[in-house]
């Protein structure tokens, strides 16, 4: 269960983003309407996206963070994974909603961009801040295995490059004033978005479907079954899921059929502790079954049946 302390790491962190994006909202919205800029529109709306997608992370940490109840047996990590989901189907329509914007421009033709020294202004500081922010939340989101975090840091993390992207669009419109680069760069700047927003789903949907943990996290658990090499017969059944910050880990465990009910416990217990050290944030199920007898690994275990210490 995730501490008091990392609970609240996590809300802060949200809280944070949410303030943020909020500025940045407003003032790149006022920018794009006084500058006819089609691609600052565009910043303002994936700002305006994540700002909902921070609120939308804001809340699912608040709800993550609750412990099993009657009606959630498995507590309520899951939501994290949703949000997530959530986020990268907003910032779909928002990458959709840009190239419309983008297209139409180019087809009825291209105002003159104003006022833009103001426009890189912008740009430049929601670029800086929007780094800064973002690297908190991922420190925060590693820390803590948090996926909402993690996916609202991708969301402000691509708000940078894209900031950038517009920035240096604006200042080479202001040397060669060819103002059709305005809905080409908006337009490049939703691809980009589209991309992220790909990224996210598949790191965020597909555990909603109790995918395995990766490779590397099962071979630890492997690795922690090399050393108790010798004290059982042999593990199967493995099986693995995530949900939001939690690793479920199930596995049936063979031992040889002399062996006591209090040493099988123990060494259960001795396997699962080792197991959480390498995966923290685990709930581990060892399913303890008797070998039928007959094989010669279980008769080279059963002299082998002295408590385990």
């Amino acid at each position: 269960m995730i501490s008091a302390e990392h609970d609240k790491l996590k809300r802060g962190a949200a809280r944070l983003s949410v303030c943020s994006n909020s500025i940045l909202v407003v003032a790149k919205l006022v920018v794009g309407l006084l500058s006819g800029s089609v691609s600052i529109m565009s910043e303002a709306v994936h700002s305006a996206i994540d700002l909902v997608a921070a609120g939308i992370a804001w809340y699912s940490v608040r709800i993550s963070g609750k412990p099993a109840d009657d009606d959630h047996h498995f507590g309520h990590g899951k939501i994290e994974n949703v949000a997530g989901t959530v986020e990268a189907v907003l910032i779909f329509g928002a990458a959709f909603y840009i190239i419309w914007e983008a297209v139409h421009k180019l087809r009825t033709g291209v105002v003159e961009v104003e006022k833009l020294g103001l426009g890189a202004a912008v740009m430049a500081c929601s670029a800086i801040i929007n780094y800064l922010v973002s690297r908190h939340l991922l420190n925060v989101a590693v820390e803590t295995d948090s996926v909402a975090l993690e996916a609202d840091a991708l969301h402000l993390r691509t708000d940078v490059y894209t900031s950038i992207g517009v920035l240096g669009g604006l200042i080479a419109i202001k040397l060669t004033g060819v103002t059709l680069l305005d809905p080409l760069i908006a337009i490049a700047v939703a691809l980009m978005i589209i991309k992220a927003a790909w990224d996210l789903t598949k790191s965020a949907f597909f555990h909603i479907l109790d995918v395995k943990l990766p490779d590397d996290e099962e071979a630890q658990i492997h690795d922690v079954m090399m050393n108790y090499n010798g004290r059982f017969i042999e593990y199967h059944k493995l099986r693995t899921r995530k949900s939001g910050h939690i690793r479920h880990i199930d596995m049936h465990l063979v031992v040889p059929k002399q062996m006591t009910v209090e040493d099988g416990h123990s060494l259960s217990h001795q396997i699962m502790a080792d197991i959480g050290i390498r995966l923290p944030h685990s709930i581990i199920l060892v399913h303890i079954e008797p070998c039928p007898g007959g094989c010669p690994e279980c008769a080279a275990q059963c002299p082998k049946t002295s408590p385990i210490g």
